[in-house]
């Protein structure tokens, strides 16, 4: 009726692919966590300006030197503002390019695999 199920060891393998499928979504999971708790730390103008956020690329925090507040200096310290902002976002799709990396790597998966993440 079936010809080659024999044994049915096909359905054994599918039974894998299955739990190896759920275990890649768990741990993808757990690296969105954890990409939520990582910081990194963009700078501009040689550190005036500084902007906190998660490896996800949400801005948590921004750290002004007040030697830079000077009234008449306000689109100088906007400009640094958007290019720390800039430069933390940047750093946080490294880092979020790194972890992928490294969990794809820890998973036995090519490091340039594509996922829908």
């Amino acid at each position: 009726m079936l010809k080659g199920l024999g044994n049915l060891g096909g359905l054994g393998d599918m039974a894998k692919m299955m739990q190896a499928a759920k275990d890649m979504q768990s741990k993808m999971a757990d690296l969105q966590q954890d990409l939520a708790k990582i910081v990194v730390i963009g700078e501009a103008g040689a550190g005036l300006v500084k902007a906190r956020a998660t490896a996800k690329g949400e801005v948590t925090g921004l750290d002004i030197d007040p030697s830079i507040l000077i009234p008449s200096e306000k689109e100088v310290i906007e400009d640094l503002i958007l290019a720390a902002i800039r430069d933390a976002q940047s750093r946080a799709v490294a880092r979020s390019q790194q972890e992928m990396q490294r969990l794809m790597a820890e998973m036995g998966l090519p490091a340039d695999m594509k996922l829908p993440f």
